[in-house]
């Protein structure tokens, strides 16, 4: 059962890029290795700008395929559920990353297939 539009992940592009950002604050992240803040705000603002440069139609400058899109999606997602292990976050610190990688995946793994959009 895949239901997650190309218009619903872009929705959802926007919002997960801002939270990636903000979200480090407000759960104080960075408690077990400063890494642990600044890699979620890198992310963020990376995500932001894969989320304007994509070819959806919340693209601001359609240059990235969606496809490549959600091969960077996928891509992020597993290095947010290695992170933890690699860069020794414990507590909120490797939840955090667990949490969205693990959400991430989900998403890009109930993307519906769409012919035209």
């Amino acid at each position: 059962m895949k239901f997650v539009t190309k218009r619903i992940h872009a929705f959802l592009d926007y919002l997960v890029a801002i939270a990636l950002i903000v979200l480090p604050f407000l759960l104080g992240l960075g408690s077990s290795n400063p890494l642990a803040l600044q890699l979620s705000v890198v992310t963020g603002i990376a995500a932001l700008i894969l989320t304007i440069l994509t070819d959806h139609h919340l693209g601001l400058i359609k240059v990235i395929s969606y496809k490549v899109h959600l091969i960077v999606d996928f891509a992020v997602a597993i290095v947010f559920i290695v992170a933890p292990f690699l860069l020794s976050f414990e507590g909120i610190d490797a939840y955090y990353y667990w949490v969205n990688g693990i959400a991430v995946l989900t998403v890009v793994s109930l993307h519906k297939a769409e012919i035209a959009s």
